[in-house]
């Protein structure tokens, strides 16, 4: 699998308020002036925001790239497309406007954040998820509609999983998971306390973990052992329902399944099939049982 080499823009916004003083100088002169940071060198930056050359590597290593040159190469991929800004719904907004604003917000989310998958972390992702006897998903709020997206579609394909609303039943059963087993946490901010309390839970008992949070350092992704990610920087202020976020998190469920599908593509394709009949048949009426009399009678 080759590794993408863009969104640095994207992950630049959404480690902006995480970052110590001198690096934030640095991505906010990244994000101010893009075209002109690409072509400079680590002293050269350092000079133009004020800083030092040492912070440029820091910032790299904060924001979890390679080298400072593997930013820039993620930065010039950005800049080869167009990026219109995401802005909050106002008062008495046209529907037109409305229509044109959710667009661009959803088409961006979808793009950045898969410029942000990681293909290593996709693959170990899979793998686990092929070789797990049960999946454990689990979210909270419009995080926990992503977890019960993912547990209907990987038990279409024959994959023992479970998604459990309640925080209580979900700590009962993962707390019997085994090191064969996989916990999945799903959390939007990465600091949701029952996720985290979840996937201690998992880890206690031995069992694999994944989380699927926004990018950067937090809780939840701290406790996985593998780190999905999606991209958050465009979520606005209203946050108009978890929009963004909601989409970013099932784009990436249904990027795992399509990679898990394809993998064990003859079985996949048999379970779907059958899955599909069992659900064909419940539009057909069932017929009546014949009573004992009924079945003397006949005979």
């Amino acid at each position: 699998m080759t590794q993408k080499v863009n969104a640095g823009l994207a992950i630049l916004e959404e480690m902006l308020n995480r970052l110590p003083r001198s690096e934030r100088k640095i991505a906010e002169y990244i994000l101010k002036y893009p075209k002109e940071s690409i072509n400079f060198t680590a002293v050269e930056l350092g000079k133009k925001s004020g800083t030092s050359s040492a912070a440029v590597i820091r910032l790299c290593k904060s924001i979890q790239v390679n080298s400072f040159q593997d930013l820039k190469l993620r930065i010039a991929g950005d800049l080869q497309h167009e990026r219109k800004d995401v802005r909050d719904i106002e008062p008495n907004e046209s529907f037109e406007t409305m229509v044109e604003k959710i667009t661009v917000q959803s088409i961006r989310s979808l793009r950045e954040t898969t410029n942000m998958l990681d293909m290593e972390q996709l693959s170990n992702a899979v793998k686990a998820i092929l070789q797990a006897n049960h999946i454990y998903f689990f979210g909270v709020g419009a995080s926990g509609i992503a977890a019960m997206d993912a547990q209907q579609k990987f038990m279409r394909i024959h994959k023992q999983c479970s998604f459990y609303p309640d925080v209580h039943l979900a700590a009962t059963a993962v707390a019997n998971a085994s090191e064969n087993d996989l916990i999945f946490g799903i959390s939007f901010s990465g600091e949701t306390h029952e996720v985290s309390k979840i996937l201690e839970i998992g880890i206690e008992a031995g069992a694999k973990t994944i989380s699927l949070t926004r990018y950067g350092n937090c809780l939840v992704a701290d406790l996985a052992e593998i780190n999905l990610y999606t991209a958050s920087s465009l979520e606005p202020a209203f946050r108009s329902g978890a929009t963004s976020s909601r989409l970013a998190q099932l784009h990436v469920i249904d990027i795992l399944f399509m990679c898990v599908a394809t993998s064990t593509f003859e079985q996949t394709i048999g379970y779907l099939d059958a899955t599909r009949m069992a659900i064909d048949t419940l539009h057909q009426k069932v017929p009546k049982r014949k009573t004992a009399n009924e079945q003397e009678l006949n005979e």
